[in-house]
């Protein structure tokens, strides 16, 4: 038996992975005791609010918030505008605990994001020497690199030149992109929603976040009821649990029915009863009242995304198939 196949050209070798040592862990930077309670994020780019860009980043952060028990107070999108980025950053670091911002720290002229929060807090600029041998030791093998003029290097150096007194962590031993962090409030990511994401959660070990007491249950009832039929009872709910810090709201899912959603500490005080009741037992009650069911998070992603998927066929719309600039085939601004 002959064999036609021709010998296949050998494979290239993979490239060395490259391991950082991460930063130490550095004293509280709110103080011995506390903890972080607010938040709010800054997302920058004119790529957001032209509609070139979907915005990820800040519905991860929310996500992150929720799950550690922050209070995240307020989400802004401005342009890469240096005035509005140091007003905004200013106003959020003096507000609020945690305040982090998204994008604007590339190399091109439009990435302004370091320079103007440097001006924000009174600070120079600097080339931080770290971040370029890693910058450089994660990228000598590419060939591109070698290629480089005066004028382009210099526009890579750009990412590694940060406000003089910033405090650089090095959050993820894969990456050589710190997180910079300016008056122990304010944290500096990229706007790629895969770096975005890891060095979040990469940088929790380095953040004064809340103890597990504080962090919050959500849990959510689902009804086929019409909203108009419920609204008397959720109001009486609300006005009974908002003393104690629950949160009840109600999210209409399109020919489906309604999510009702509770929000709070694990276990409140009823004073009407008298005595201590679990978030689950009002769970088990608005069950009751609405005739609707304890729904799980899976369960809530699949009514909503039936929900989408009727909606999309009643109204005719149809898919152009071009990929949002932040997908695994489109292009997101760092």
């Amino acid at each position: 038996m002959s064999n036609n196949s021709t010998p296949s050209s050998p494979s290239p070798e993979p490239r060395p992975k490259v391991v950082f040592p991460v930063s130490p862990i550095p004293p509280n930077p709110l103080g011995r005791g506390n903890f972080i309670r607010t938040a709010a994020a800054l997302i920058i780019g004119d790529e957001i609010l032209n509609g070139k860009t979907l915005d990820r980043n800040s519905h991860c952060f929310a996500q992150y918030c929720f799950e550690h028990g922050i209070d995240l107070k307020r989400v802004e999108v401005i342009a890469d505008n240096e005035d509005e980025i140091i007003e905004a950053s200013r106003r959020l670091v003096s507000k609020y605990d945690f305040v982090v911002t998204s994008g604007g720290i590339g190399p091109t002229h439009d990435d302004i994001t370091y320079e103007s929060l440097g001006k924000a807090f009174d600070q120079k600029l600097v080339h931080h020497d770290e971040t370029i041998r890693r910058m450089t030791e994660m990228s000598r093998n590419r060939n591109w690199i070698a290629k480089q003029n005066a004028e382009q290097l210099a526009a890579t150096y750009r990412m590694a030149l940060f406000p003089e007194r910033a405090e650089t962590l090095y959050v993820e031993e894969d990456i050589w992109v710190p997180v910079v962090r300016l008056e122990g409030k304010l944290c500096i990511f990229p706007g790629i929603p895969a770096l975005f994401t890891k060095l979040l959660h990469g940088l929790s070990p380095f953040l004064p976040l809340p103890p597990k007491s504080e962090r919050p249950l959500r849990i959510q009832i689902f009804t086929e009821r019409p909203e108009s039929m419920i609204a008397p009872y959720l109001t009486s709910l609300q006005e009974r649990l908002r003393p104690h810090g629950i949160q009840v709201g109600s999210y209409p899912v399109l020919y489906k029915g309604v999510f009702v959603s509770l929000i709070g500490r694990d276990k409140i005080r009823d004073t009407k009863a008298g005595r201590k009741l679990w978030l689950a037992e009002v769970a088990q009650e608005v069950e009751r009242e609405i005739d609707g069911k304890i729904s799980s998070d899976e369960e809530v992603a699949q009514k909503k995304g039936a929900a989408v998927a009727v909606l999309e066929i009643k109204s005719g719309e149809a898919d152009s198939g071009k990929p949002p600039e932040d997908s695994p085939t489109g292009k997101a601004k760092y």
